[in-house]
């Protein structure tokens, strides 16, 4: 099993967290722009490519926020997942373009689009991973910033 590296921007603005919205055989769901890296290039490049493949702009990269492991084999889809072992990169990323021109490059194969939601409101929402929305929370409110996180759904 290989250990992949993903790098995942968070775009905030007046209270709300740009995410992509995807559709799966249970529903729609909420990811945070963002995807591997590829041989070569750092975090950072992988967030401001990979952003204008899923919202189609490019973002700044500021502060890395938030550090998670996903590892399959201990979570909800084991079954499909047991062979997978990502370590997330949660960057702080400022949007540099406008999106109501935007189209994606190269948008994930479930993705129908993305959307602003209200980071208050997260815990309604079917984000994954579903342990980071009380982070995103308690960050956008000063309340602490714990980096690393831990593996969890």
């Amino acid at each position: 099993m290989a250990i992949r590296n993903s790098a995942k921007a968070i775009i905030v603005k007046d209270g709300k967290v740009l995410l992509t919205t995807n559709e799966d055989v249970e529903g729609s769901y909420y990811l945070f722009p963002g995807g591997g890296q590829e041989l070569g290039e750092t975090l950072p490049e992988a967030a401001v490519r990979e952003c204008i493949e899923e919202i189609g702009c490019a973002v700044e990269v500021k502060s890395l926020i938030h550090i998670r492991e996903y590892i399959g084999e201990r979570h909800e889809y084991a079954e499909t997942d047991s062979g997978v072992h990502q370590i997330e990169y949660y960057f702080e990323c400022l949007l540099q373009g406008d999106l109501q021109s935007a189209t994606p490059s190269n948008p994930d194969t479930q993705q129908t689009g993305f959307e602003w939601v209200e980071i208050e409101n997260l815990l309604e929402y079917r984000i994954y991973p579903k342990g980071i929305r009380r982070f995103i929370q308690e960050f956008e409110s000063g309340q602490g910033n714990s980096v690393y996180l831990g593996a969890f759904n």
